[in-house]
Formats: structure tokens, sequence, C-alpha cells
């Protein structure tokens, strides 16, 4: 992963066979970003999304392994106890699907370019029992 920084935005290119939640998570903690909104484009060839059932309270998830362009990721940075946290959703297509989805993991089949807007102010999460999510509180 190589990025610059200036002000509030960062600037991030992820290479071949880099895994993007867990470099992501990595690099808030490099940055000590306390929350911020990310952003990108890219290529991929294994992916890891989930649909969440607010009835079972549990993911559905779907690997999907073929060559596809990342269409758009899209999601925010914040804390959770006090640890990087990062939620982020993406659309993917091949030549004849799309997919998408909440992902889980994601890994570069050429590059991704991705910006993440940084903000100053801390955004923690907690577990809600009644939807069975990680929560941003407010």
């Amino acid at each position: 992963m190589e990025y610059k920084v200036q002000g509030n935005v960062a600037i991030v290119r992820m290479q071949k066979g880099e895994e993007v939640i867990s470099s992501l998570l990595a690099l808030i903690d490099k940055l000590d970003i306390k929350s911020g909104r990310v952003s990108g484009i890219g290529a991929t060839d294994n992916v890891t999304i989930g649909v969440f059932n607010a009835n079972t309270k549990e993911y559905t998830k779907n690997c999907v392994r073929e060559d596809m362009e990342i269409l758009s990721l899209s999601g925010n940075l914040s804390r959770m106890n006090g640890k990087p946290y990062a939620h982020i959703h993406g659309s993917f297509a091949s030549l004849d699907r799309v997919y998408g989805g909440h992902v889980n993991e994601i890994y570069i089949s050429a590059t991704a370019e991705l910006i993440i807007d940084i903000f100053d102010i801390i955004v923690e999460r907690e577990f809600d029992k009644e939807t069975g999510l990680n929560l941003i509180k407010l």
C-alpha cells in the first residue's frame, strides 16, 4: 500500500495481493484516524461479501472468485472499544454479473485506488442487542 495525506484527505493505492479491509484497519491505526469516509475503485478476483438478515441477525456470506471490476467501495471508518473499525460496502462486476453487499474481505488482483476523507471527530461503535449490529454511538 502506498498513500499520501494532505490536510484531511488520504489518497491510497493498494497493490496486487493486498487485502483491503485489514490494510485499511492498519492505516486507521497508523494515522490515528478517529473517523472518516472511504470510497474507491479497482480490480479484484477474490471477494467475500455478505447480506444481513434482520430476522436471524446473521450475515449470509458469498465468496466470489472471478475477475471483476470494483465498481464502488463505499463506507466509513470509526473505532470500537478504541480499536480501528471499517464498515465497507461494495459492488463488483464481471462481464455478465454484478455482485454487492457488505465487504468482509477483498483481495486486489491489479490495483485499487481509495480516497479517505478524515474527520476530526471521535466516532465509536457498540454492539446493539436489538439489531445484532455494531452501531455508531452518537
